[in-house]
């Protein structure tokens, strides 16, 4: 054969084995023999040796697993992949269902019903129907580029059916186990003398989190899609349920349990029908998924917080287990807080064997009268941390002992009061004295969603403090170098260095990651963003946070006394003070920008839309330009959209921009009116 018949035996080899992977992991509807299967990628694979440049993106081959990678890229998702809040009693359901019906001004609403996959999120990326790139959910913002072993999960397809795929397609779904696979998977990790995984989710998650790829290729894991993020070079289907009927014709698996409902009472008869049918589904689910079905209605109710108001996921009833406290004990967390934890009996609940629980406070201990010895009913719904639900009565023992909250700090000696208007009561040591406090400080500062400081965990920060090599976050840059972390325990070389990099690539940071990183009690990572956005700089932040008390804090979004007299508490500690300079001083670095309340910028509160490929800006970069100007980054059009910036094959987008008479920009009119932009911000600030 010549080169083009080459070519053309490899394209029908792909696409003949691509056909009959789909037929039999995603319809379960095999048309050949396995033995006929094999024979066909076997002639692939021998093709692909000798030609290799003529080896397709979407090869069948792919999928076998490659060598071990270094390391996790990150990706920034073009569109956040959020979470979902939750419902779990009736009164939560008709309380969503009326807040959705006054916000549209409907007495019935249409609503997309599925099933809560027991996995993880993935978004995977096709451009021009070829799949290019996977990545985890992470923070929501930035995930973990798993494109290889994606590549192993055989219901995944290389390449989108139909003759005209959209230019870019960023489907969301869920990573999972069969149960079935899951029992053979602890059963060869048994023979192999290796240990076991505690359920199917753990064992997708650490299947999808291998460096080497060959091993998840092995894991044999599942897909299912039920969410869209960026979308170019198509038009955006009406609802949810087209949308998962797009994607069936796609050839992008999608669970046959999804179904349009109507009002409360059809939500309550899709969960009830589907709890009943749960322990006989081939995966594990913990509960349901109710989204407004129309996308119109979506873009209508909006967000809040890290959430969507259009949707809400139903969660299934927290498992329970019976087990008996052996100790009741104190934690000290981060922020000083004292909590009592019921020491037990070893005792399996979802899947997970549990051997602490929260009793959450001294008044909850009381109000429960939990006590040492008690047989008491034990509940972990989900990933939360399990908790002590009540004890038998018929079953106290005559000795029981109550419980009585220590006078000292256990880690630090100093007194633990409860102050008049908490709940808590709190180690009145501060976090240099404090080692408990100085261990979780440090835990949060290096966190993902917080300066995101790879390989530095639990253990290591233990034992940095408890040897007194690092006593505060900028420590960790002035203080550590190769030796120091070696001399650790299971710390080699490579680890080490490891650590060191991701320390030093920690430095180059955003302002609202280090506010949170820094563990301000009230602060979370909303309220961090919020105090970036209207100071600006730091500078600006730790000025209004200690002049009259703080008070100015109270003008930005999210913080009310309570929040504003934390922040000011926190600045107004000449210890903390002197942390965040020396962070600073340690090289940590971010954009800053003039204040939100200085500037008269054109654009502030403008929503953007990007669409095609700009000739010399990537779309983060785009982005970020525009929310330093103080606007926002959609990712899909509609009337309150202020302009859309179209690059090259721009598609659905820039034609629904141009229905609706939206401003058009391309990437010189944006740089020119950034431009713009500054300058008004320039004159005002002279002007002041």
């Amino acid at each position: 054969m010549n080169d083009m018949d080459y070519q053309a035996r490899l394209a029908w080899l792909s696409a003949e084995l691509n056909r009959h992977i789909f037929a039999y992991h995603v319809q379960d509807a095999p048309l050949i023999s396995d033995a006929q299967y094999d024979a066909l990628f076997t002639e692939l694979q021998q093709l692909e040796a000798a030609h290799p440049e003529l080896v397709q993106a979407d090869s069948p081959t792919h999928r076998v697993g490659a060598a071990p990678l270094p390391q996790f890229a990150q990706v920034t998702h073009a569109v956040p992949m959020l979470s979902l809040n939750n419902g779990f009693s009736e009164a939560d359901i008709i309380a969503f269902d009326r807040r959705v019906r006054d916000a549209l001004g409907q007495d019935m609403v249409e609503y997309a019903a599925e099933l809560k996959f027991d996995g993880l999120a993935i978004n995977l990326r096709y451009e021009k129907g070829i799949f290019v790139q996977a990545a985890t959910r992470g923070d929501g913002t930035t995930g973990e580029d798993v494109t290889a072993n994606i590549r192993t999960v055989r219901s995944i397809p290389l390449r989108l059916h139909g003759a005209n795929p959209p230019n870019v397609l960023d489907v969301r779904g869920e990573v999972f186990m069969h149960k079935a696979d899951f029992i053979g998977l602890n059963a060869r990790q048994r023979a192999a003398g290796q240990k076991e995984f505690a359920n199917p989710r753990n064992a997708a998650a650490g299947s999808l989190r291998q460096l080497d790829s060959r091993i998840t290729a092995r894991r044999n894991l599942s897909f299912f899609a039920y969410g869209v993020g960026a979308l170019d070079g198509a038009a955006m289907p009406a609802s949810h349920a087209a949308l998962l009927a797009w994607y069936r014709a796609l050839g992008v698996p999608v669970s046959k349990e999804c179904a349009v409902v109507f009002g409360a009472a059809g939500l309550l008869a899709y969960f009830a029908r589907i709890g009943h049918r749960r322990a006989d589904l081939p995966y594990e689910i913990d509960g349901v998924v109710y989204k407004v079905n129309q996308f119109e209605a979506q873009l209508r109710l909006g967000f809040v917080s890290r959430a969507p108001r259009f949707a809400l996921a139903h969660k299934f009833p927290a498992e329970e287990a019976l087990t008996t406290v052996q100790d009741i004990e104190v934690q000290v967390g981060r922020t000083g807080a004292i909590t009592p934890v019921a020491r037990l009996v070893p005792v399996a609940v979802g899947g997970v064997t549990v051997t602490n629980a929260t009793l959450h406070n001294e008044d909850e201990v009381r109000r429960k009268d939990i006590r040492i010895g008690d047989t008491v009913v034990v509940r972990r719904a989900g990933d939360v941390i399990p908790e002590v639900v009540k004890f038998v009565p018929a079953l106290r023992p005559p000795d029981a002992r109550e419980f009585v909250m220590p006078a000292t700090c256990p880690e630090c000696g100093s007194a633990i009061v409860k102050p008049a208007d908490e709940v808590i009561a709190r180690c009145s040591g501060s976090w240099t004295h404090c080692p408990a406090q100085k261990k979780g400080g440090l835990m949060h500062f290096v966190s993902r969603r917080a300066l995101d400081v790879e390989g530095l965990g639990e253990q290591l920060i233990e034992q940095l403090v408890d040897k007194g090599l690092v006593h505060t976050a900028a420590d960790l840059y002035n203080v550590l170098d190769l030796d120091a972390l070696m001399g650790l325990d299971r710390m080699a070389q490579k680890s080490a260095q490891n650590v060191l990099e991701a320390l030093e690539k920690s430095k180059n940071t955003t302002l609202p990651r280090f506010i949170y990183g820094l563990g301000i009690r009230h602060v979370g990572e909303s309220t961090a963003k919020a105090l970036a956005q209207h100071f600006g700089s730091l500078d600006a932040l730790m000025q209004s946070a200690v002049s009259a008390g703080g008070g100015a804090l109270q003008d930005v979004a999210d913080v009310g006394p309570v929040v504003a007299r934390s922040i000011n508490e926190f600045m107004a500690d000449a210890q903390n003070a002197a942390q965040v300079l020396a962070l600073r001083d340690a090289g940590l670095h971010w954009s800053e920008a003039a204040p939100a309340q200085e500037s008269c910028s054109t654009l502030s509160g403008k929503t953007f839309v990007l669409t095609g490929t700009l000739p010399n800006l990537s779309r983060d970069e785009a982005a970020a330009l525009i929310e330093a100007a103080g606007a926002k980054v959609a990712g899909s059009v509609s009337k309150k959209t202020g302009y859309v910036v179209a690059g090259g094959d721009a598609g659905s987008k820039l034609v629904k921009a141009q229905e609706l008479g939206i401003p058009l920009l391309d990437e010189a009119g944006l740089l020119e009116l950034l431009e713009s932009n500054k300058a008004v911000k320039s004159d005002q600030a002279t002007a002041l």
